[in-house]
């Protein structure tokens, strides 16, 4: 994967595959300390403990239309290369929470890439979740609640083309005006 924003669509994906209502994405960057974080939580099913245990194996999936799994473990990779690391905590019925951490600097650190896009197409293409989008630049920060979008201008507006333009829009200027270096 070349850029951060497909890492974590995966592990979305991943949230969406176990039944979640409701997907929380927090983005920091702390600047002072050179450190990235990424955390996805969610309401899904969960996991057994010996599933979150072996979750980022590569050769472990729940998929049944192959048998490897390598979405956690490259994200893994990736955070441990760019001196980081990456951790799991699961229950069943109580959702999941993967937390990546690395270098905000590091040399080898992938560009967030299109988020904006990314997290307006989840909202626009999934109307049945809910999203929660905070994003943090040193002690600024920028929310974004589908639930507050839904309820002002209804569920259907999430089929129109204008409000997706919009909300891509928001966010590029969003990021922009928080300074992120992502």
């Amino acid at each position: 994967m070349q850029e951060l924003s497909l890492h974590i669509l995966d592990v979305v994906e991943n949230s969406l595959a176990a039944g979640a209502k409701l997907v929380t994405i927090e983005i920091s960057e702390n600047l002072e300390a050179d450190l990235m974080t990424v955390v996805i939580s969610d309401d899904g099913h969960g996991m057994s403990p010996s599933d979150a245990a072996r979750a980022t194996d590569p050769f472990v999936t729940s998929r049944t239309t192959r048998r490897v799994g390598l979405g956690l473990s490259l994200w893994q990779a990736h955070a441990r290369a760019w001196d980081g690391d990456l951790e799991l905590s699961s229950k069943p019925s109580l959702g999941t929470r993967v937390k990546a951490w690395f270098s905000l600097s590091h040399i080898d650190r992938q560009p967030l890439g299109d988020w904006p896009g990314t997290i307006t197409g989840l909202i626009m293409t999934r109307p049945g979740v809910d999203f929660l989008y905070r994003h943090q630049v040193g002690e600024d920060e920028f929310e974004l609640d589908s639930r507050e979008i839904k309820a002002e201008l209804g569920v259907e507006a999430l089929t129109d083309a204008h409000v997706a333009a919009f909300l891509k829009d928001e966010i590029s200027q969003a990021l922009a005006a928080l300074g992120s270096t992502a």
